[in-house]
């Protein structure tokens, strides 16, 4: 039932966004929607209520998948994916490179769309909330706290400093005012824990429900200690998040899929494949689909016969090259994820030439810029399902709904708690290395015994073989030769990694998921630093000064600065 009514929203959505501008948290009195329905005396339905939920759910995807959003945020400035300057065809670069060289400033266009939308779910959760017919109903009134509270966890995660309001009953000229850390973190902590227990069970796809409040708490729990550095450590917090993710665990609502590719496939008559989803964006490939970045971005013009595709790509992404080095040759999820190598075109079999030239992408990258990569460098995505054209028909976006909250997370989490803490409510280390074994056996299925990860494995160094690597030079874009190329290449490893090992099993699972930046700065390395800013990798310098924390969180962006006086630059930046 309630999907049906997330479909019809999508649709509505589509129709008219009726959307408030809430750029800079400056404009509290717009609204959603024209005036709701009754003089105040008619009580809405579950039903009629959740109808109204269209932008809430419209704005869930634009923040994550819209164009710069959450996704790309997270993972482009970590150690598994990249997108280069592309001197072939003068592309790309620009705010990639920033963020990938790890060279955060305010005019960044990624800052905007995250910041943009959330604040455009709070202020419409906001005002459903502030309507008292829909606010008296308790089920209703817990999903939109915990939407509200979803949005601020993203905001949050990015950017910690962040104004924090609760209603639209504000008088004229109000403006918002940032609120210290510690107290939105309880905030975010309080709204769903009295949430929870009024959300319903069932496992509704699309919906949040009471495990995907488990799973925020977890997640706010699991990361308290990363995100307030400064502080002594409290390992409570570890057995929080192991406690929220064990009622998930143990409910039995939720499997893990035979196949690690199930959560990421193109829906099937409507309806998710997937028996471990717990909270996924719902995306229709006609009106709201997952964008063009699983395969605009990262292929390129020419490659449509790989898929059987007809839209173009524009040769964008990449995976560094570090990374693909890491797997195990007979961990089935390199295959899954990546393609690389001589392409063949899906209908015939042969070979595919552009411009008379094999396709062929290779895996080394030049640089992120100076000179940048070649238009076939770098191993290219395909995790989440890419579609191919049905009866002439070709879908311009994907039909795969993402899986924000899986139980293989829920799985993860546990299990580094369980390491962190040295073992919890009579369950061990061992346990731990039992759970990441579990979820590795449908990925070497051709080798079980590869499966097989130990205590010390996951408690060890990682393999990935972190050091400075590029090779630069200059470009003629007259003659297309390159010139005075000279090669940079060191080698710090991750012998020097706490948990090492698991940090490695988080980059296997979770590729493009929105991870990658969090775990990076959860791990620690000997020396104080976390990865994020300790390693250098492909490109990337490394920042080994541990006292300095200022890039674990983003710079707001200016043009939010500029609407709103009251705003101040997060700390280490310059406005």
């Amino acid at each position: 039932m309630k999907l049906n009514i997330i479909r019809k929203s999508i649709y509505a959505v589509a129709l008219a966004l009726s959307a408030v501008s809430f750029t800079g948290c400056t404009d509290l009195d717009e609204t959603v929607y024209s005036e709701l329905p009754g003089d105040g005396s008619y009580k809405f339905s579950e039903e009629e209520i959740q109808a109204q939920y269209g932008v809430i759910y419209d704005r869930l995807r634009d923040m994550y998948n819209g164009w710069e959003g959450y996704q790309d945020i997270s993972d482009e400035c970590g150690d598994i994916i990249m997108t280069p300057f592309r001197y072939e065809t003068s592309g790309w670069g620009a705010q990639y490179v920033s963020l990938h060289k790890h060279e955060f400033h305010s005019t960044i266009n990624h800052l905007y769309r995250p910041w943009y939308s959330c604040y455009q779910g709070i202020t419409t959760c906001n005002q459903l909330l502030d309507d008292e017919n829909i606010s008296s109903n308790e089920t209703s009134k817990a999903e939109l706290r915990s939407y509200r509270a979803l949005f601020y966890y993203v905001l949050f995660d990015l950017w910690r400093n962040i104004p924090l309001e609760t209603t639209l009953k504000v008088p004229n000229g109000y403006m918002p005012v940032q609120n210290a850390p510690d107290s939105t973190f309880k905030w975010i902590v309080k709204e769903l824990e009295e949430s929870k227990p009024h959300l319903t069970k069932a496992a509704e796809h699309g919906q949040i429900n009471y495990w995907t409040d488990c799973m925020i708490l977890a997640k706010m729990y699991l990361n308290r200690n990363a995100w307030f550095p400064t502080e002594p450590e409290d390992k409570s917090y570890y057995q929080k998040a192991c406690d929220e993710v064990n009622e998930v665990i143990n409910s039995g609502v939720y499997q893990l899929d035979d196949n690690y590719l199930t959560p990421f496939s193109a829906k099937q008559s409507g309806q998710s494949n997937s028996k471990e989803t717990i909270f996924a964006l719902v995306y229709d490939n006609k009106y709201a689909g997952m964008g063009t970045n699983y395969y605009s971005k990262w292929y390129l013009s020419g490659s449509q016969d790989i898929f059987g595709v007809k839209r173009d790509a524009w040769n964008g992404s990449a995976c560094v090259p570090q990374f693909l080095d890491t797997y195990d040759p007979d961990d089935t999820r390199k295959t899954d994820c990546w393609v690389w190598g001589p392409q063949k075109s899906k209908k015939t079999g042969e070979q595919i030439y552009i411009n008379g030239k094999a396709l062929d992408y290779t895996p080394e990258v030049y640089d992120i810029e100076k000179p940048g990569a070649g238009s076939m460098q770098g191993a290219r995505l395909k995790k989440y399902e890419i579609q191919a054209a049905s009866n002439g028909n070709d879908p311009t976006v994907n039909d795969d709904d993402v899986p924000f909250f899986r139980l293989t997370d829920a799985y993860f989490i546990k299990a580094e708690c369980l390491l962190r803490l040295g073992g919890y409510k009579g369950e061990t280390e061992q346990t731990a290395a039992d759970i990441i074994t579990m979820c590795r056996k449908r990925d070497f299925k051709a080798h079980p015994e590869k499966a097989v990860r130990t205590v010390a494995q996951l408690k060890g160094p990682s393999v990935y073989d972190y050091g400075m690597r590029c090779t630069q030079g200059d470009y003629n874009k007259d003659t297309g030769e390159l010139s005075n190329m000279s090669k940079l290449e060191t080698h710090e490893g991750g012998s020097d990694i706490e948990f090492g090992g698991l940090l490695d099993d988080l980059a296997w699972e979770f590729v493009y998921e929105h991870h990658r930046r969090q775990d990076l700065i959860r791990f620690k390395m000997t020396n104080g630093c976390n990865v994020f800013n300790g390693k250098s990798w492909f490109s990337k310098s490394a920042n080994t000064n541990a006292n300095d924390h200022h890039l674990d969180i983003f710079p707001i962006l200016k043009d939010n600065l500029n609407a709103n006086p009251k705003l101040n630059q997060n700390p280490g930046y310059t406005k």
